[in-house]
C-alpha cells in the first residue's frame, strides 16, 4: 500500500525544485527505507516536504522535512512502510484514523466497530492485540499511544486524528532507531497531518450500516459521520482547522452466559424461560448465551487547530490543540422471556430443566463521558547546515473521564438505582524532546543525531459508590489506584555512508526510569508503595548494501527495554491489607530484535518485492497469568521468563501491472512465536504466544480506467490464534475466542466534478463472522460525498 502523494504542485516555482534537487539526489544514494516507493521521475516540493515520486514505484525514496513536526529521525535504520492521502482516498473505506493501517504488512488493529475508542489495539509482527504498550503512535510529533497501561483498555488515542486530516502515515518496524523508547519494539506509527500552502477547504459526509445476525440478535446498526476543514497560508503564517462528528451504533460486544454444567436442580420460585442459545465456549464446553450487553451508541466530537509561524526561512514554530469528546451508552438486551413474553434480567431461571442464578452484573448498562485535550508545541530548524535542532513538548489531559455503571438489577436500573462511578480526571501524560542533528564538515559522510527525551505518566483512578448510576453523586470510595512513572533518556546515532554501496547506522540509548507515588485503596484499607529508580542501556545497529540499481540488502539489530506501565504496577485490589492482583515490583520486558531484508526492484522499477526475516527474544514479558508455582488461583500480571519469535515477511507493490491503471500490493507474514520458559505457569511452555497467529496476509488491487473512476478490492487474512498462554482455548469461533478470518472489502470512487467526489464501499463483503474476544462487524455498507476547494 505504499504510495507517494500525487497531489498537484503546479503552483510551485521551478527555481524551488532546482534549488532542492541537489540535496535530494545526494540523499538517495542509499534508500532510507526498505520498502517505501519513489523514484526520480519527478520531484514534488512545497515549503515543508521534498519527495521524490514516480508512477511506477522504485526502490529510492527520500523525504526532506523542513520544519514540520514529526517523531521520525532523519536517518531510518529499519523497514518502513507508508501510505499517503490519495491512496487512502482511493482504496480504503476510512472512518477512523487507524483504518489507514488496514492493508500494511503484518499489522492488525482490533477495531470492533466504527468509532471504537477503548479496544482498538495495534498488533504487530511479534505482538498481539493484548500488547498495546509494545508499539508507539504519533501524530505531528505528539504521542497518541496510551502508555498508562498495556491491554485493550489502553488503546492509542486514534480519535485525535481524522482520516481527512492525514497527509501520510509511515510505519517503522522494530526497535532499531535510538530515537524511540523500548515501546517501539513492535512498531512506530507516525501520522503527518495537513498544513496548507494556500487556501483550501473540505467537507465530507458519510453514512454506514450493517445487518448483524448472531445468536438471537438480528438487527441493523447504522451511523453517520461529517467533517469539515479549512486552512491557509499567508506570508510566514499558516493555519488549519478540522472538525469531525461521528454518531455510531455498534453491534453487541458482550454476551451474558452460563456454563450448562453450572445448572442446579430447580427450586421453588424459579422462573421458566425461553430464548437461551446453546453454544460452545473457547474451551469447547457447552454454554448458554443469555443476552447482550455493551451495545454501544457512540457520539464523538473532534476539533483541532494547528498554527505555524516561520520565524525565518529555516526556523518554524508550530502549535497544535486537539479536543476529543466521547459520549457512549452501553445498552443491554436479554434473550430470556417468561411465559408472558416479558424479558427476564435477574433472579433464578429455569432453562432446559436446570436452574441458573442471574445477577445484576449479567445485564449492567453503563454510560461513558469523556473530554480529552492535547497540546503540542514545536520549534524546529532546518538550515541543512552543520547544525540543526528541535524542541518539542506535548501534553495529553484526561480533562473529564467518567464511567457510570449499574449495580442495581434491571428493569428497575433502567431509570436509576445503585451503581458505581469511575473517575479518571487528573490522568494523562506529557513529553519533552530536545533534538540535535550534526553534519560534520570534516566528515560529510556522517550524519549524527542525538537528543534528550522525557516522558511522564500519571494514573488517577477513583471508583465510587452512588445511589443513582444515571446521574447521582459519589457517595463513598469503593477503590482507588494512583501512580506515576517517568522515563528520561539520552540517545545518539551516527549514520555513516561508507561509500555509494555501503551505509551503516550505529546508535545507543541510555534510559533512567522512575516509578513513584503509587498507592491502592479500598473501602477499608489503603497501601502506598515505594519509589523505584532503574537505569538501562539499549544499543542499536544497522547496515545496508546496494550492489546495483535493483538490489538492496539490510541487516538491523537492537535492544528494547519496555518499562512496566503505571496500571501494571499499581492498578489492583486489596483483600484486607493483602494485594491480590497487582505487583509494584514487576521487571521490565527486555527484547533483542533482529531483521534481515532483501529488496529487489522489478521490471525496471515498476514494482518492488521485499523479503524480511525477523527474530525477537523477549525476557520477562508482561502477561496476566496464574502463578501455578505458588499454588495460586488468582490471575495477576507477571513476568513470563522467555518468549522466542521467528518470522518471514514478504511484501509486494507494483503500479500499472499488465494494463495501465492497475495497481497491486500485498503481503504475507509467517510467525512462529513460542513461550520457551515460564516458571510461574509451566503449562504454557512450548505453546504459541497469545494473539500472534502463524499467518497473516493482505492484498489490494486498485484499477483506475481514467482520472475520474477507481475500483478497489482488498482482502485480509489472519490465521488461527489463541487467547490464553497455555493455548487451552482452541475454539476461536466463539464469544471470548480468537479466531481465524478472511475478509474482503470493496470501494468504488468517482470524481463527479472538479470539486465533488463520491464513493461507495463495503467492508466484510463476504459477511464473515469472526471474533477477537468480541465479535467484529459483519457486512457494512458505506457511502460518502466529499467537496474539496
Amino acid at each position: 500500500m505504499n504510495s507517494v502523494s500525487s497531489s498537484s504542485y503546479e503552483h510551485m516555482r521551478m527555481h524551488a525544485l532546482r534549488a532542492l534537487y541537489a540535496a535530494a539526489a545526494a540523499a538517495i544514494a542509499i534508500p532510507a527505507s526498505a520498502s517505501a516507493p519513489a523514484a526520480a521521475d519527478t520531484i514534488a516540493a512545497d515549503n515543508d516536504v521534498l519527495m521524490l515520486q514516480s508512477n511506477p514505484p522504485t526502490q529510492q525514496h527520500v523525504t526532506i522535512t523542513a520544519a514540520r513536526p514529526s517523531s521520525l529521525p532523519t536517518e531510518i535504520p529499519t523497514t518502513i512502510e507508508s501510505i499517503d492521502a490519495k491512496t487512502m482516498e482511493r482504496t480504503i473505506n476510512a472512518t477512523d484514523a487507524e483504518d489507514a493501517l488496514k492493508y500494511l504488512p503484518s499489522l492488525l488493529v482490533r477495531k470492533r466497530y466504527i468509532g471504537d475508542y477503548n479496544h482498538a489495539v495495534l498488533a504487530t509482527r511479534a505482538s498481539g492485540t493484548g500488547n498495546s504498550a509494545r508499539s508507539m503512535v504519533y501524530a505531528d510529533g505528539i504521542l497518541l499511544s496510551n502508555l498508562l497501561g498495556n491491554g485493550a483498555a489502553f488503546t492509542p488515542r486514534w480519535g485525535l486524528v481524522t482520516p481527512e486530516e492525514i497527509e501520510r502515515v509511515d510505519v517503522l518496524y522494530g526497535p532499531f532507531s535510538a530515537a524511540y523508547a523500548g515501546n517501539s519494539v513492535g512498531a512506530v506509527v507516525d501520522y503527518v497531518t495537513r498544513m496548507p500552502t494556500q487556501f483550501e477547504a473540505h467537507v465530507k459526509a458519510q453514512a454506514f450500516t450493517q445487518d448483524f445476525k448472531l445468536f438471537n440478535t438480528a438487527k441493523s446498526y447504522s451511523g453517520h459521520q461529517a467533517s469539515a476543514s479549512i486552512g491557509d497560508r499567508s506570508g510566514p503564517w499558516s493555519w488549519w482547522i478540522n472538525v469531525n462528528e461521528t454518531d455510531s451504533n455498534g453491534q453487541p460486544l458482550v454476551f451474558a452466559n452460563r456454563l450448562v454444567s453450572a445448572g442446579v436442580p430447580v427450586t421453588a420460585g424459579s422462573i421458566p424461560v425461553t430464548g437461551a442459545v446453546l453454544d460452545k465456549n473457547p474451551k469447547n464446553q457447552d454454554w448458554l448465551m443469555l443476552g447482550t450487553t455493551t451495545q454501544y451508541h457512540t457520539a464523538q466530537d473532534h476539533a483541532k487547530i494547528k498554527l505555524a509561524y516561520d520565524i525565518s526561512p529555516a526556523i518554524r514554530a508550530s502549535y497544535t490543540f486537539g479536543y476529543w469528546r466521547n459520549s457512549t451508552d452501553g445498552n443491554v438486551e436479554s434473550y430470556l422471556r417468561d411465559a408472558a413474553g416479558n424479558p427476564v434480567y435477574t433472579g433464578n431461571v429455569v432453562i432446559n430443566g436446570l436452574q441458573y442464578a442471574l445477577t445484576a452484573a449479567d445485564f449492567a448498562p453503563n454510560r461513558n463521558a469523556l473530554e480529552h485535550y492535547t497540546h503540542g508545541l514545536d520549534l524546529k530548524s532546518n538550515t541543512k547546515g552543520v547544525w540543526d535542532w528541535e524542541i518539542a513538548a506535548s501534553l495529553y489531559d484526561y480533562h473529564k473521564d467518567i464511567l457510570r455503571s449499574a449495580t442495581a438489577a434491571l428493569p428497575a436500573a433502567a431509570s436509576g438505582g445503585a451503581g458505581r462511578i469511575t473517575d479518571m480526571a487528573g490522568t494523562g501524560w506529557n513529553t519533552l524532546a530536545l533534538k540535535g542533528i550534526w553534519h560534520p564538515q570534516q566528515a560529510p559522510e556522517h550524519i549524527v543525531e542525538f537528543g534528550y527525551q522525557r516522558e511522564a505518566y500519571q494514573l488517577r483512578t477513583s471508583v465510587y459508590d452512588t445511589p443513582d448510576w444515571t446521574g447521582g453523586p459519589a457517595a463513598g470510595l469503593f477503590s482507588g489506584f494512583n501512580g506515576d512513572t517517568q522515563l528520561q533518556s539520552l540517545y545518539a546515532q551516527d549514520a555513516w555512508r561508507i561509500n555509494q554501496q555501503w551505509k551503516t547506522i550505529l546508535g545507543g540509548r541510555v534510559e533512567q526510569w522512575r516509578a513513584d507515588n503509587g498507592s491502592i485503596a479500598s473501602k477499608s484499607a489503603s497501601q502506598a508503595f515505594g519509589t523505584r529508580d532503574e537505569h538501562y542501556f539499549s544499543p542499536k545497529a544497522a547496515i545496508s548494501f546496494k550492489p546495483d540499481s535493483d538490489w538492496t540488502y539490510k541487516a538491523s539489530a537492537g535492544r528494547a527495554v519496555r518499562m512496566p506501565t503505571v496500571s501494571e504496577l499499581y492498578q489492583g485490589s486489596l483483600s484486607g491489607t493483602n494485594i491480590i492482583n497487582n505487583d509494584p515490583n514487576l521487571k521490565p520486558e527486555k527484547s533483542w530484535t533482529t531483521e534481515l531484508t532483501a529488496e529487489r526492484a522489478l521490471n525496471g522499477g515498476a514494482g518492488i518485492l521485499r523479503s524480511t526475516f525477523f527474530h525477537e527474544r523477549t525476557r520477562d514479558a508482561l502477561y496476566s497469568q496464574v502463578n501455578a508455582a505458588a499454588s495460586s488461583t488468582v490471575t495477576t500480571i507477571q513476568n513470563v521468563d522467555d518468549i522466542r519469535t521467528n518470522g518471514l515477511e514478504l511484501a509486494y507493490l507494483a503500479n500499472d501491472v499488465f494494463i495501465r491503471g492497475l495497481d497491486l500490493s500485498g503481503s504475507v507474514t509467517y510467525t512462529d512465536s513460542e513461550i520457551v520458559r515460564n516458571n510461574k505457569f509451566p503449562a504454557s511452555v512450548g505453546k504459541q504466544q497469545p494473539r500472534v497467529p502463524n499467518w497473516r496476509a493482505n492484498f489490494v488491487a486498485s484499477y483506475r480506467p481514467d482520472d475520474k473512476l477507481s475500483y478497489t478490492l482488498g482482502a485480509r487474512y489472519s490465521g488461527k490464534q489463541y487467547g490464553t498462554l497455555d493455548n487451552s482455548d482452541p475454539n476461536g469461533n466463539s464469544y471470548t475466542g480468537f479466531g481465524s478470518f478472511f475478509v474482503a472489502d470493496v470501494r468504488v470512487r468517482y470524481q463527479l466534478a472538479r470539486q465533488w467526489s463520491g464513493s461507495i464501499g463495503i467492508d466484510n463483503l463476504n459477511n464473515a463472522k469472526y471474533w477477537a474476544f468480541h465479535p467484529y462487524t459483519q457486512r457494512t455498507v458505506m457511502a460518502e460525498l466529499k467537496f474539496d476547494y
